[in-house]
Order: structure tokens, then C-alpha cells, then sequence
């Protein structure tokens, strides 16, 4: 694999071990590579490791199979992958529901494979949304930005918005729930408030329009359990129309969506905000 990066002007003054390091991740084992290899280039000459990084410079890195083994996965349907985003690194698809992210079984078809096949290279995960949940959902591209994007997943650089009609209306416009979240030992598909044992989970929760009996409410995680919209919202005595799990008379598709992923391009610093559109979710509102 070969990457050609432009350093942008609003990236801090930084040397070439300093950017490896610090803002690409790259493992201590692969930069040794690199090094060695005189692999890393900028402006099209070598380098040497304590070299400044300005802006406008073109750094060149090149990484063997060594480095990043190649990894396969079966290919699935790229004609079932709708694109909101991509480019050399990232992809950003709109999922349907009932699709899961990623398989369990090797010989099962997700929309990891679908993606994969529609790039024509294994793709990886970086978020997941329930087989339940449509919507805007990020894919790494190669095994080189993944760490980068898991990083700033992990440090809430990455902002996802989801629309969730409950089943009541909401007493305030807006709220935010902090119940800590764990399993349920009497249903291992399910999860539940958990004061003691849980995670920590935080939950942003905005009314946008109230109909007669149900609301239409936008979600912002600020963690990422699993179900934690779900968990949270039913807790809360607003179960999400259609949850299978967690609404006591679900009826329909459950009714969360994944509308709207902001996040600054790791290497170009651009402010990247990707809506999904839900032809199915819409409907369910009228």
C-alpha cells in the first residue's frame, strides 16, 4: 500500500516521528519498517526521522504486506451498498434495517462484505449500528487509518445523531441520561440499567415534534453501549416505537435511525457532516 498525504495548514508545527507517533498511530514495529526501509518520503525525498513537517508538504509513505498482512473476507453485493461518502480512506454508507454491520459466521453476508465488495478491498469497522437500526454507518479502508479512526471514536471526536420516535412524549424539551448500562442475565440479547455493575453511558436527548401519542427525538451519544439509545429511552418510560426488545407491544420497524456523523477528516482536517436519508423512517412518521 501506497499513501500520499498533503499536511494541512491547521496541523500543529510537528517533526516526521512526531506525526508517525502521535497523529497517524502507526505501531512502533511498522515505523521501524518504515524507517529502515527509507519508506517514508517528503516531497519526494528521504528523510531523516527529526525533520520538520510543514504545511503544503506531500509525505509519501509506503507499507509492505509485512506490515499490515493482507486480510480477506467474502465479498458480498455491492448493488445493496448506498454511499453517502468516500475517499481514499474512508467510506460512509447509509444501512438499511435488518442488515446486520458485521457477521458472526465466516460463511455469513453483513454489510462489512457488502461494503468490501463495493470498494473491491477488505473493509473495516469502526462503529456498528443494531441489525434494527438504519442509517450512516463509517468503514476504515485500509488497516493504516483504522487505528486513527478507532482513536477518535474513543475521544468523542466522532459525532453521531440519530432520530428515535418514541412511544410517550418526552416532559422537557431537552435531557441528558447518564444510567449506567449492563446485561441482562435473564436474556443475553438484552441490556439493561444497571446502577452497581454497568458502564458508564451518556445520552443526549432533544424533542423535536410532538405528535398525538409519540415524539419524534433526536439522540446524540455521547458513549457508545450497546443499545444504549434503546436501554436509555425505554428506562425513561419512552420506549422507541416498533423495539423488538424493549417496547412491551412493538409493532412495525423499530423506529432509530442513524441521520447525521460529523467528524474532521483525520489527514485532510476537513469538517466531514454526512446525512442519511430513511425513506422507511419517514413514512413511519406520517
Amino acid at each position: 500500500m501506497q499513501f500520499m498525504i498533503e499536511i494541512p495548514a491547521a496541523l500543529p508545527a510537528t517533526t516526521v516521528k512526531e506525526l508517525l507517533e502521535e497523529h497517524f498511530l502507526i505501531p512502533r514495529k511498522i515505523r521501524h519498517f518504515l524507517r529502515i526501509k527509507k519508506h517514508v518520503l517528503i516531497n519526494g525525498q528521504s528523510i531523516n526521522w527529526q525533520s520538520p513537517v510543514r504545511a503544503g508538504d506531500r509525505i509519501c509513505l509506503t507499507f509492505d504486506e509485512e506490515d499490515y498482512p493482507p486480510k480477506s473476507i467474502l465479498m458480498g453485493r455491492a448493488e445493496l451498498v448506498e454511499e453517502l461518502y468516500q475517499d481514499q480512506h474512508l467510506i460512509i454508507v447509509n444501512k438499511s434495517e435488518g442488515m446486520k454491520t458485521h457477521a458472526n459466521e465466516p460463511a455469513e453476508l453483513a454489510l462489512l462484505n457488502h461494503v468490501s465488495a463495493y470498494v473491491g478491498q477488505t473493509c473495516y469497522v469502526v462503529h456498528r449500528l443494531d441489525k434494527e437500526t438504519s442509517g450512516a454507518v463509517l468503514f476504515a479502508k485500509n488497516p493504516f487509518v483504522l487505528p486513527i479512526l478507532n482513536r477518535m471514536l474513543e475521544n468523542k471526536a466522532i459525532r453521531r445523531e440519530y432520530w428515535a420516535l418514541t412511544d410517550g412524549q418526552p416532559s422537557q424539551k431537552t435531557m441528558t441520561f447518564r444510567d449506567r448500562i449492563g446485561r441482562d442475565r435473564h436474556d443475553r440479547r438484552k441490556r439493561l440499567v444497571d446502577p452497581q455493575k454497568g458502564q458508564t453511558a451518556e445520552t443526549q436527548v432533544t424533542r423535536l415534534k410532538n405528535f398525538s401519542q409519540t415524539s419524534l427525538v433526536n439522540c446524540q451519544l455521547k458513549t457508545g453501549r450497546t443499545h444504549q439509545i434503546r436501554v436509555h429511552l425505554s428506562h425513561h418510560g419512552l420506549p422507541i416505537v416498533g423495539d423488538p426488545l424493549y417496547h412491551p407491544q412493538p409493532q412495525g420497524r423499530l423506529m432509530l435511525h442513524a441521520h447525521r456523523l460529523t467528524l474532521t477528516h483525520p489527514f485532510t482536517l476537513e469538517k466531514l457532516l454526512v446525512e442519511a436519508p430513511s425513506v422507511s423512517f419517514e413514512e413511519g412518521l406520517r
